[in-house]
């Protein structure tokens, strides 16, 4: 049964142009990121809602737990164009995913009928204004207890597992949010798959505890 897609905007703020607070206009904050939620940033968020939605497992077996959706539709896994650039590619190489000669609804239904379900701390991707490593760390810090609920509440998976660099500011937070299944990591910490992957980080999630079981 998929997930009813609702967006509710958190209470204003004072915010200048680029989303900072300030005493001279108010903004809301998007509730999926904690970001401004300007029309074309609800816009999008609405878009990915739905095409995340559309394939997301009645059970989850495995989650898969990023910091922030990324800017590029292509590197966001559920996006119909099924570019599978970036992100998304490493992960379907991660789970051993083909997707040349396929459409992109039949990778990504082959990615739900494994068990597979990709979110994020942040559901939105991070404003240009907002790309440095401490905003983004005050951001997760933030929206960490929205999106713990979250999993814990709806989505219900039986492991999650950590796969982007970007969430290690707030990894002790994670871990001690009680998301009612184990965390895998890699070797204590992330897998790197928003780096690239360029310390083999896609081969040793691939031998990560329990992926196999998924199906």
């Amino acid at each position: 049964m998929q997930e009813a897609i609702s967006v509710h905007l958190q209470s204003p703020r004072q915010y200048n142009t680029f989303g900072k607070m300030n005493t001279g206009a108010t903004a809301l904050r998007c509730d999926g990121c904690g970001q401004a939620a300007s029309a074309a940033h609800t816009a999008r968020r609405l878009q990915r809602l739905q095409w995340t939605t559309r394939y997301r497992p009645v059970h989850i077996h495995t989650l898969l737990l990023g910091s922030f959706s990324p800017v590029e539709e292509r590197d966001f896994l559920y996006s119909p164009k099924g570019e599978f650039h970036g992100e998304a590619a490493l992960l379907l190489n991660a789970l051993e995913i083909t997707a040349p000669g396929k459409t992109p609804d039949a990778v990504q239904g082959e990615f739900q009928r494994a068990g597979f379900f990709l979110t994020y701390v942040l559901e939105c991707p991070v404003e240009p204004e907002d790309t440095r490593t401490t905003v983004i760390a005050s951001l997760l810090a933030e929206q960490l207890p929205i999106a713990a609920a979250r999993i814990r509440r709806s989505l219900k998976p039986k492991r999650v597992i950590l796969v982007t660099k970007a969430l290690e500011p707030i990894l002790d937070n994670i871990m001690r949010s009680e998301l009612g299944c184990p965390i895998v990591m890699d070797d204590g910490k992330p897998f790197e798959l928003d780096s690239g992957a360029l310390n083999n980080a896609v081969g040793r999630l691939r031998e990560a505890p329990g992926l196999r079981e998924a199906g």
